[in-house]
């Protein structure tokens, strides 16, 4: 590898750990919210993940330890810039929330008592909720939609509302398994009807034409 090349894989590091902190800064509600950020940085303006791997991602990322933020920004990062651009890229999304909730924490009583902040809140709450809907919808519009990945997703849908009307507890970990349970049995039934109407007729799956028979005797 060149020098230029070393400089160029260093600028795209250095490049990741700015945009996560930008992005750890500004976005509020959490790692949800930050998913329409991640998407518009990496997917809309630079290109750098594609829509199928940004939507793996997000699965990866909510079904593995840890928070949705830091693990997207993990995995951001090793695929850009390898080890380097993957801890750049978690730092730079660490610190904004680290130094702000430090801040507060010294005062936060006196914080929260502002009215001013109160009324900053609710405002960021509709804003934040409508982060969440709108990097949702677009997920689910670039899905690969197939009858089960429909029906999954409305069912999920419909359950999640009826949990919050009737103020259910039932945690979002049971979803996301009983959703990789029905995805694994999807693909073996899959599987098993493709075998079983494989043509028999043939090593390579074949069936050869009966009038062309006579002519190959023929020709030998």
């Amino acid at each position: 590898m060149t020098k230029e090349e070393k400089k160029g894989h260093w600028k795209d590091r250095l490049l990741l750990f700015m945009l996560f902190m930008k992005i750890g800064l500004f976005t509020f509600g959490g790692g949800y919210a930050m998913i329409s950020l991640i998407r518009r940085e990496f997917i809309e303006k630079r290109k750098w993940v594609t829509a199928t791997e940004f939507t793996d991602m997000i699965a990866i990322s909510e079904s593995t330890p840890g928070p949705l933020a830091i693990n997207s920004a993990t995995y951001v990062g090793y695929k850009i810039g390898g080890f380097w651009g993957a801890l750049l890229s978690t730092v730079g999304v660490v610190i904004p929330s680290f130094v702000i909730i430090y801040v507060i924490s010294l005062f936060l009583e006196q914080f929260l008592e502002l009215a001013a902040v109160a009324a900053a809140f609710k405002g960021i709450q509709v804003a934040v909720a409508f982060l969440i809907l709108s990097a949702g919808v677009k997920m689910f519009k670039e899905m690969d939609k197939t009858p089960i990945t429909v029906i999954m997703a409305v069912l999920v849908f419909a359950v999640m509302i009826l949990l919050d009307v009737f103020s259910l507890s039932f945690s979002s970990v049971w979803l996301i398994l009983i959703g990789a349970g029905v995805g694994l049995a999807a693909y073996f039934i899959g599987r098993i009807v493709a075998h079983r109407r494989r043509p028999r007729d043939g090593s390579d799956g074949t069936v050869q034409d009966e009038e062309e028979k006579p002519d190959r005797e023929e020709e030998q």
